[in-house]
């Protein structure tokens, strides 16, 4: 069968599924090679050559005066992150962005931050995927080695703590740890400044 350009990210951002069988999934595998290859020459640069910014900047299709990335980074997708003003992701970050990616403004990570928007199927997990956006909200700190799951969106101001999975949503102005994460307490919304 055939499929009109982009029809892979369409079921993607509907969740899915895809099947890696499907011809259109020929879409999605040019996109990890041509990800794969921006990354790593970016991280092949020295990490005081500020000519690597240039090849995330391809990644992701826009200038980066505003977001900072240390390296080594690798990301599949570089077509599915969106990134607000002043982000920082620290050094040895892995975001796994078929399912969508969104980091507001002032988000910041960690080094070691993992995050993943992609499934297998429980039952067809060699050719069958489900896809679930991850969303990063506005100043929200992700600490050292975070892993966030599929569909889960962190809240504002939220802070996770290091090492901790989150395999649900987080709310605004919570502190969460632990495998998986649970809300330790709550920030004061009045002492935090823009």
């Amino acid at each position: 069968m055939d499929y009109e350009k982009g029809y892979v990210y369409e079921l993607m951002e509907k969740g899915g599924p895809t099947y890696v069988t499907e011809s259109n999934f020929m879409e999605a595998v040019e996109e990890m090679m041509r990800a794969r290859t921006l990354c790593a020459k970016a991280n092949a640069c020295m990490p005081d050559d500020p000519t690597y910014i240039t090849y995330l900047e391809e990644l992701f299709g826009r200038k980066l005066d505003d977001v900072r990335i240390l390296t080594p980074f690798i990301c599949d997708f570089g077509n599915g992150v969106k990134f607000g003003k002043n982000v920082f992701i620290n050094h040895s970050a892995i975001l796994s962005a078929s399912g969508g990616i969104e980091f507001e403004d002032g988000a910041m990570a960690a080094p070691g931050l993992r995050i993943t928007t992609i499934n297998h199927d429980m039952n067809e997990r060699h050719t069958k995927y489900t896809y679930g956006k991850v969303l990063v909200k506005k100043n929200a700190w992700l600490g050292m080695n975070v892993t966030i799951c599929p569909g889960v969106t962190i809240g504002e101001y939220a802070v996770v703590a290091a090492g901790a999975v989150v395999t649900k949503d987080v709310p605004d102005y919570a502190v969460v740890g632990g495998v998986p994460a649970k809300v330790i307490r709550y920030l004061n919304p009045e002492e935090q400044k823009e």
